[in-house]
Formats: structure tokens, sequence, C-alpha cells
């Protein structure tokens, strides 16, 4: 079992509810529980079908050497990379910017 957070903008409500259904929604659009790796894996299908125009990270504990992992869904600024095999955060500039 994994701690596992989801944060989800503008997706469809009937995704919501379909997430309500396995996790916690302790603000609007953040879910949390402890589910295991196949639970966790479900859920991310879902919400690969089901996202459409909003977006959607979702992150949990993992052996990795941050103890976290996590994958985003839909256009954000920010942008995960790797470096030297550790998950980090890039923002891309904002639209219409000339950086």
């Amino acid at each position: 079992m994994a701690f596992l957070v989801v944060v989800t903008e503008n997706v469809p409500p009937r995704l919501r509810g379909r997430l309500a259904i396995w996790l916690l929604e302790v603000r609007a659009g953040v879910y949390i529980g402890d589910v295991s790796r196949r639970t966790r894996e479900m859920i991310w299908q879902h919400l690969d079908a089901g996202y459409e125009d909003g977006n959607v990270v979702m992150a949990w504990t993992s052996q990795s050497e941050s103890g976290y992992d996590f994958q985003t869904l839909g256009r954000n600024r920010r942008e995960p990379i790797d470096y030297d095999g550790l998950r980090l955060v890039a923002f891309r500039p904002p639209e219409g910017s000339d950086l």
C-alpha cells in the first residue's frame, strides 16, 4: 500500500465522482487515500480516459531517492523533468510570453 494524492482542475464532474469511489475528497479537486499499486494504476486509467480539457497530477509514496513519484495529464505550466534520476518540476513560460 502507498499513500496517494490526486489533484484535479477543470475535469468533468463524472470523473470527480468516480475518484470519490476510491479516494477521500478533502478539498475541491484534491483526493487522498492509501491504495495498492494495482488500484493506483486503475485510477490512472480512469483519469487518462476522462480528464478532457482539464489537468491532473497524481503523486504517491515510492522507494525512489525522493520517497515519492508523480505523473501528470493535461496542459499545465508545471512540467515534470528527470534530473539525474530525481523527478523535479520545471516551469514553462506563460502563454504569449516572449521568453
